[in-house]
């Protein structure tokens, strides 16, 4: 949408340009809300469609800021009444369901603009429904008290009451001391279902009755109605006691990971390390309780929090998918492929093999496909739907998709030796070393290529020994890989030796492999020798020991220099493989 401010449209352009940007995205917002003196009654019809495109653009792609629904809502109350502000608080309830505060100005809202009191607790309903049963949903519950108040409806007051505690809350206690007064004012049939309160009250009835003493004898009184339901309200007060217990001890045994709960909403920035421990550690104690509705509940808090870490929304649908429907794990993944970032695939390969383990071989391939369109030449990508192509068309169709991915000439080098490396496995041996040998000058510079050549010729049954030492001296001699990487292809080679050698001039040639690769930097003479620093090195040696015979340029900056080479020296000895 166009707007001819100058300040709004270099933001636009800015949120345009990065939509992944949350910065730029406030900085939208602030300048769009100031535009023509801020927003009113009295704004254009323009200034009001550009901020409901703003706001629709951002909560469309940051759904679960609260915050921003809570403004959008009560900047349309002003600036257009109650019925598009409600639409607005009923879309930011569905697109941020487990948010307590919109549920409660929701309600709230409700209370104070319908006249219908069926649809105000038919949202009170909806909303305990979705967050309930949320540690710190005492607001909701405080906000549906205070409605029944307002309308003087007590049987619906002890109804809240009976239900709430129940639920181990924040605020267990306070509603546990109301309840238990408001029942003194409340009839037996409301404390006690019909059939517990009968077997009560016959139990009570066949129990003897205390004797008197009446003078000279002992008199026995027949219990008189009073004294029945005074007796029957004292065992009603042991079970609310019972009760209290109960859900005393469900609160204490979640205190240890609701305490550690810092940050309760969503937010772009990363949660610290030991928040993501006490979910995993939170989620863990829940699926030990074993109560399904409570673990559903747990999993919907965590995943409102961590609703950018794919590892939750993993975890959630393999538990849906060992106790819930088909329908229910679906919809656990396409929720999660809308929150999670499609630059991080990894969700949608799961999904993707859910799929096809159910039959839904096309809606498989389609993620896959979706994940290349944004991310072409992603080697796991294009590895995972290899894989599909052989699972269900055969090796040929694996052979020629893998052949596709790597002429089009989308993947980068490591890339490239990822797909080659997986196209080689499913060939014939003589193949497959064709097709190791047709890309090695190319992959001169990637470990994994060259993992997987050495131990595909380390896997033959023919000259194993033989053919795998000519892929290592290549590695050696030919390769642009760091030395650690060389080493750890070495020890490859060298394991082998000692698993498979049968001939004692193997075991000469493991000794001198593991003097080059496992021995001190000095005697490593190959390694040197291919780095072209075997002077260097001596020279470095001799300037660290102080021998005054090396020759240097500037005497001042000597030392200096010859730290630096050594330095650099001892990086290119530790360099993180490739």
């Amino acid at each position: 949408m166009e707007y001819h401010d100058a300040e709004w449209s270099q933001h636009n352009d800015r949120v345009i340009a990065e939509p992944d940007n949350m910065e730029e995205w406030e900085n939208l917002v602030r300048v769009t809300e100031a535009l023509e003196g801020g927003l009113s009654k009295q704004s254009t019809p323009q200034h009001i469609a550009i901020f409901r495109d703003v706001y629709d653009r951002f909560l469309g792609k940051f759904p679960l800021f609260f915050g921003y629904w809570r403004k959008y809502a009560d900047l349309e109350f002003a600036i257009a009444g109650s019925d598009r502000a409600e639409l607005v608080l009923e879309r930011a309830v569905s697109s941020c369901p487990m948010s307590i505060d919109l549920w409660t100005q929701y309600c709230s809202f409700k209370m104070d603009t319908s006249h219908d009191p069926g649809e105000i607790r038919e949202l009170f309903e909806r909303s305990l429904e979705t967050v309930g049963l949320d540690f710190l949903a005492h607001p909701l519950w405080d906000k549906y008290l205070e409605y029944e108040e307002r309308v003087e409806r007590p049987e619906n007051i002890w109804r809240i009451l009976d239900r709430v505690v129940h639920v181990p809350l924040h605020q267990y206690a306070r509603y546990f001391e109301r309840y238990a007064q408001t029942s003194q004012q409340r009839p037996l049939s409301d404390l006690l279902p019909s059939d517990v309160l009968t077997a009560f009250r016959r139990e009570l009835l066949q129990e003897p009755v205390e004797a008197v003493q009446v003078g000279q004898t002992k008199v026995r009184i027949e219990r008189g109605e009073l004294e029945v339901e005074r007796e029957l309200r004292i065992r009603v007060h042991h079970l609310q006691l019972e009760t209290f217990n109960k859900t005393q001890t469900a609160v204490t045994r979640r205190w240890p990971y609701e305490s550690e709960i810092r940050r309760a909403y969503f937010h772009v920035t990363e949660l610290p390390a030991a928040e993501l421990v006490n979910w995993r550690r939170y989620l863990d104690f829940e699926e030990q309780e074993g109560d399904p509705v409570r673990i559903i509940a747990l999993y919907e808090r965590c995943l409102h929090t961590c609703a950018m870490y794919d590892e939750f929304w993993l975890r959630y649908a393999r538990w849906s998918t060992a106790h819930l429907g088909e329908d229910d794990t679906r919809n656990i993944y396409q929720r999660a492929c809308q929150a999670v970032p499609i630059s991080r695939p990894y969700l949608r390969y799961g999904f993707a093999r859910w799929e096809e383990a159910l039959g839904h071989i096309q809606t498989a391939e389609d993620l896959y496909s979706a994940v290349l369109l944004e991310l072409p030449g992603t080697a796991e990508t294009c590895v995972g739907r290899a894989h599909l192509e052989r699972r269900q068309r055969g090796k040929e169709a694996a052979e020629q998709f893998l052949r596709n991915c790597l002429d089009q000439g989308d993947l980068d080098i490591y890339g490239q030796a990822i797909l080659v490396a997986e196209w080689a496995r499913i060939l014939p041996t003589e193949e497959a070393r064709q097709v190791f040998e047709r890309y090695a000058d190319d992959c001169l510079d990637s470990k994994y290529f060259w993992i997987n050549f050495l131990r595909f010729e380390l896997a033959q049954i023919d000259d194993a020994g033989g053919r795998g030492r000519s892929v290592l001296d290549r590695i050696v001699t030919q390769c642009r890989l760091s030395p650690a990487a060389v080493q750890d292809l070495t020890r490859i080679y060298t394991d082998w030796l000692l698993t498979h050698g049968t001939r004692e001039l193997m075991m000469r040639e493991y000794i001198t492999l593991d003097v080059e690769s496992e021995g001190p930097y000095s005697v490593r003479t190959i390694q040197k020798t291919r780095q072209g620093m075997l002077e260097q090195v001596e020279r470095t040696n001799l300037s660290q020991n102080g021998h005054p015979g090396v020759h240097v340029n500037n005497p001042y900056d000597a030392s200096c220099r010859d730290n630096e080479v050594y330095d650099r020296e001892l990086r290119q000895q530790a360099g993180t493989a490739i």
